[in-house]
């Protein structure tokens, strides 16, 4: 028998039950589908498409060495899969995701979804005259081209795997850098498994939450829009613009960091949680809907002052003289709290902007009531247990 198994964010071969159980019923041909109208919100950006390519192209030679052609195609899901049942006389599709009732009604044929577990690596059979496909690049999925020079590479997570993260305690922005695991974006995408992050990490050590497999979370539409500034990385608060810049370059910030800037976007700038978390998501390489609504919640409920935050985790400025040029004439003493130099009138509202709001009366007013609160997104209750995610 034929045996099409549907991937979704389960993006390996190791500990993938349903390729097991395909590779013992017959010939199987493994399939990607890169939807258009799944990449049409938001929250989706040219850097998440551009990892998960690399680590497509990486998944399909491993898909080779084990016996068969991982197939990928762009479109309509529910089109694609009944072509592809009907080309290759597909007698049954196995998955580990719940793939809803319109794809189960396109295809025609018995769906099995499989319980997440532990299963070796199959040798598998290749169905016959299975066409890989282009794997597209983002400008396809109608994704606008963007700038992250240092974003992170797709492919193997074996080499961060062998990484050992989080040694000592993460008292500097260097410490969060140097000790971040950085497998979040292959967790988001099931390349690697919550069991492996925790064998790598140490159990505790990591804060491992559990993440939906598919579906999104729509948070209130507060109406409420994002300012720009934010978003550039110039709000005036110097600690802030150097963390939304790391991120616009990297598209990664360690969780405390994000908690932070969502802060500053919420009581500082009155924006609602929509309009930054549609722009943190966008920003994100390892953007997933349930934990980054999650986490804009907590941020939400724990205003952070960002120049107190700065000045303990950054006391001599080096990650902010990285990220923030116009103030390199600033001297230490004053480069968290800018306008309190005597050369601020050169500086802000010329080569630098002025803060959008004093962090702390801001905050002040926010503790005590005086600030009406933020909508927080609705909690998502359906999370697959299994699906686990690394929050750094």
């Amino acid at each position: 028998m034929n045996v099409l198994v549907w991937l979704t964010r389960d993006l390996r071969l190791h500990d993938h039950p349903a390729l097991a159980a395909a590779a013992m019923a017959g010939r199987v041909l493994p399939v990607f589908v890169a939807d258009p109208a799944e990449w049409a919100g938001p929250c989706a950006s040219a850097r998440q498409w551009e990892f998960l390519a690399e680590t497509l192209a990486f998944l399909r030679v491993a898909f080779a060495a084990a016996g068969a052609t991982l197939v990928v195609r762009t479109g309509e899901s529910a089109g694609i899969l009944a072509h592809l049942v009907a080309r290759h006389r597909i007698g049954r599709i196995l998955s580990l995701a719940e793939p809803g009732a319109a794809l189960r009604a396109a295809a025609g044929v018995e769906w099995q979804v499989v319980a997440e577990g532990p299963a070796p690596v199959p040798a598998l059979l290749p169905v016959e005259g299975a066409e890989p496909g282009a794997i597209p690049p983002a400008r396809t999925l109608r994704l606008a081209a963007e700038r992250c020079p240092n974003r992170q590479a797709g492919g193997d997570p074996a080499l961060w795997l062998a990484r050992t993260p989080w040694r000592g305690r993460q008292s500097s922005v260097a410490a969060m850098e140097r000790t971040g695991s950085r497998l979040s974006p292959w967790l988001v995408w099931g390349a690697v498994t919550g069991e492996e992050a925790a064998a790598v990490a140490g159990r505790g050590r990591l804060a491992l939450r559990a993440a939906a497999r598919r579906g999104s979370v729509t948070p209130p539409d507060e109406g409420a829009g994002l300012a720009a500034a934010w978003a550039r990385g110039e709000t005036g608060l110097p600690f802030a613009d150097a963390c939304l810049r790391y991120l616009a370059a990297t598209g990664w910030l360690p969780a405390p960091l994000r908690a932070m800037v969502v802060s500053v976007a919420a009581h500082l700038m009155e924006a609602g949680p929509r309009a930054a978390g549609e722009a943190l998501a966008r920003a994100s390489t390892d953007y997933d809907p349930a934990l980054l609504w999650a986490g804009i919640s907590v941020a939400l409920a724990r205003p952070v002052d960002p120049v107190a935050l700065g000045e303990r985790l950054d006391p001599q400025g080096a990650f902010l003289r990285r990220w923030l040029p116009e103030l390199a004439g600033v001297p230490d003493a004053a480069l968290h709290r800018p306008w309190r130099w005597q050369g601020a009138r050169r500086l802000l509202g010329h080569r630098y902007p002025e803060p959008v709001a004093d962090p702390a009366t801001a905050l002040r007013a926010c503790r005590s009531g005086r600030v009406a609160s933020v909508a927080m997104p609705p909690r998502r209750r359906n999370v697959a247990p299994g699906q686990l995610h690394l929050s750094l």
